[in-house]
């Protein structure tokens, strides 16, 4: 019995109006939201399993705008089907053979372009979740443009000693309850990181999280929870705000 990869409770959600609007972005949609006033400063927010309508993905988004920055959510599915809460895990390890978090580049390059011609940005970053957090990973290892990068939750991507040499400051969010992540891992990562990373990196634990923690909208928070995730968030944006 593999163990439930990303599983974290989506069951009732508050319903989200969101803010911003869908744009088409040569062969991807995309969801943006913008501050009120001009900015040269942008984010890529990467989508966990459940792909870039899931309502709390763009509440971050908005979040993320809210705070001075174009913020935009690509499709990284490219218009198939994400994961569904109804799909069987037994059927996870194919699906996520489709859905490859490293195989990301073409897209951010598309998203990237567009930013820059489109929209005026002169500094990106990018956030990612679960899936997207793992994204985040290898696009710090990978794309130059990119001025920092924030993982959430992203399974540690260990195939080669490189996987540690970061291009750009990285922070790394974790929960300390995420059954998908072992605190051995994140352990590793941050010896790894020591001896091989050259730029400036974080890595935190949040008490008590599990996984998915750091999406959840206000009305959706336990009590105990809301503290971490409200922590995380303002970590997360401190982050970007020093680097972009």
């Amino acid at each position: 019995q593999m163990a439930d990869p990303f599983l974290y409770n989506t069951g009732d959600r508050s319903h989200y109006g969101c803010l911003g609007h869908e744009v088409q972005v040569e062969h991807i949609m995309a969801y943006v939201c913008r501050p009120s006033f001009f900015t040269d400063k942008a984010v890529i927010v990467i989508h966990d399993i459940f792909g870039w309508l899931f309502p709390d993905i763009r509440y971050i988004v908005d979040l993320i705008a809210g705070h001075g920055y174009i913020a935009i959510c690509p499709d990284f599915f490219k218009g198939t089907e994400p994961w569904k809460t109804t799909d069987h895990w037994a059927d996870f390890a194919d699906w996520m053979k489709d859905h490859d978090p490293t195989k990301v580049d073409k897209e951010a390059d598309v998203v990237l372009k567009y930013l820059k011609e489109q929209c005026g940005a002169k500094k990106i970053g990018v956030a990612g979740f679960s899936w997207g957090g793992m994204a985040v990973h290898h696009l710090m290892l990978k794309n130059p443009q990119l001025t920092a990068g924030v993982s959430l939750y992203g399974r540690i991507i260990r195939d080669s000693e490189e996987r540690y040499n970061l291009l750009k400051p990285t922070f790394f969010i974790f929960g300390e309850k995420d059954h998908t992540i072992s605190l051995d891992q994140i352990t590793l990562l941050d010896e790894k990181l020591k001896q091989y990373c050259k730029v400036a990196y974080k890595i935190k634990v949040y008490p008590g999280q599990v996984h998915g923690f750091a999406q959840l909208k206000p009305e959706d928070m336990k009590p105990d929870d809301k503290p971490y995730i409200e922590e995380a968030r303002r970590d997360m944006i401190d982050w970007i705000k020093m680097f972009v």
